[in-house]
């Protein structure tokens, strides 16, 4: 099954990776996709599955953001970060990372390698390796990724993560790199690969 020019490969992505339109006021670096990233990953030929934005789907575009108010960045960040960690939002994120725990085994149920997540550090709901808390970027996950990769490590899926900035584009080839390189055993169709 599956013996046509397809790679049997994919990496997820942060939904901001292709689609920077989604990101809160004055945080794209690019008019639309990450085109750098982007382009690498096309290049590598692996399948590239765009995850849902949790901040978009819970809190639509602008955020709630008061309009009223003078704003800053990080009090933006501040303010969605908190509201991420509301109980909705949680409920959001399990819901949303059960989806994409599916998804990963579709795949490796049909022998294709899941290749890894790519989020966006500095996020507070899809950050990596640093999140955004208490007014500063803070070391580990946001919101959902962490749910995710929690989901993930119950089903016994060995799914490695990166996290990149859309402000660093050297730097997000090389987290690519590493999560393409990290080869894993997918064994024949139909198994399924923890």
């Amino acid at each position: 099954m599956f013996t046509d020019k397809r790679s049997k490969r994919v990496v997820f992505v942060a939904h901001c990776v292709l689609n920077q339109n989604a990101k809160i006021d004055r945080c794209a670096h690019y008019p639309g996709a990450m085109r750098e990233l982007t382009d690498f990953l096309i290049d590598s030929g692996a399948g590239i599955v765009q995850m849902p934005c949790p901040e978009l789907i819970h809190l639509g575009l602008d955020r709630r953001t008061d309009r009223t108010l003078p704003t800053t960045v990080e009090s933006e960040d501040d303010r969605v970060a908190g509201l991420m960690r509301e109980d909705a939002a949680s409920t959001l994120c399990d819901r949303l990372a059960e989806e994409i725990v599916h998804q990963v085994r579709q795949y490796r149920e049909n022998g294709f390698e899941v290749a890894g997540i790519l989020g966006i550090n500095g996020s507070p709901t899809c950050g990596v390796e640093t999140n955004w808390r208490d007014g500063e970027e803070a070391a580990g996950a946001g919101v959902f990724i962490r749910t995710l990769c929690r989901r993930l490590q119950d089903e016994g899926f060995a799914v490695p993560a990166r996290g990149v900035k859309a402000s660093r584009p050297e730097e997000a080839i090389s987290a690519a790199t590493q999560i393409l390189k990290s080869r894993q055993q997918t064994g024949p169709p139909g198994s399924v690969h923890r």
